[in-house]
């Protein structure tokens, strides 16, 4: 394993972390970057670069484990949450209820979702129609949401952000974009929707993660744990800075910016593909 080939390995962890949670999907850009540009394939082999894939973006969801660690550990009863309702609230159930239908829809699709939907062209026209919900969820949300903490999701609410979930099964709608929309459109404002994604992206990411992992075990090398290491620590690092970042950014001001960047850069690519 060459310098050369290590600083591919960190680069495509940075564009990993930095994209996984903003609502520019990761997917999307790892693909972009990789089949114009780093082409991993070459030396790697098919396998082992989708099993790459899976390993830096584990890197990702431990920086929202790192970020929400007492959220995520009081779901589980091993941290107690100041001034957290004893009867109600936020709960595992939530999490397991908006993660539902994405799941049950990957297992059922997931051969053709690889097999038809990874593919620059495909992004393209993922990048435009999640663009679209983004501006509706701006545009139509409610001008003073009625859940401002996430102790005040309802689970018909956490069902029907799972349920646009599923949008981002198609690579490059952005899971974080399709959530954080479903959420304003149902009442929630944007902080309380981004927090609502990022804690349920931990059970989901990682499950589908370990699964294809299992899948695809021979195809991990040891010749090769330079380039895993470098990735899984790039995408930690640069994911742990950008969901602070987002945070922080989100509530200001809140999905128009992503979406008009979505929209851009799915002009670019269709002048550079189809021109």
């Amino acid at each position: 394993m060459d310098l050369f080939e290590l600083i591919k390995a960190l680069v495509l962890g940075f564009v990993e972390g930095m994209t996984e949670f903003a609502p520019v999907s990761s997917t999307g850009h790892l693909i972009i970057v990789d089949d114009m540009w780093l082409q991993i394939e070459e030396f790697l082999g098919a396998r082992s670069k989708f099993t790459f894939m899976i390993i830096i973006q584990l890197g990702s969801i431990l920086a929202v484990v790192v970020v929400f660690w007492k959220r995520l550990f009081s779901l589980v009863g091993l941290y107690k949450i100041d001034g957290a309702k004893k009867n109600g609230g936020f709960n595992l159930a939530h999490v397991l209820v908006g993660m539902l239908p994405a799941v049950i829809l990957g297992f059922a699709f997931k051969d053709l979702i690889d097999k038809y939907l990874f593919g620059t062209q495909t992004v393209i026209y993922a990048l435009v129609a999640g663009s679209i919900l983004m501006i509706a969820a701006d545009k139509l949300g409610p001008k003073k949401p009625s859940v401002t903490s996430l102790d005040q999701i309802t689970y018909r609410q956490a069902f029907t952000v799972g349920m646009v979930q599923c949008l981002s099964l198609w690579p490059g709608f952005s899971r974080s974009g399709a959530t954080i929309s479903g959420g304003v459109l149902f009442g929630m404002n944007h902080r309380t929707a981004a927090d609502f994604t990022f804690i349920m992206a931990v059970p989901i990411m990682m499950g589908a993660s370990l699964v294809s992992i299992l899948k695809n075990l021979e195809y991990l090398s040891m010749d090769d744990w330079g380039f895993y290491l470098v990735g899984f620590l790039s995408a930690f690092v640069f994911a742990l800075i950008s969901i602070r970042f987002f945070l922080q950014l989100i509530s200001k001001v809140k999905l128009m910016p992503f979406a008009i960047y979505r929209l851009v850069l799915a002009a670019v690519l269709a002048i550079i593909i189809f021109l």
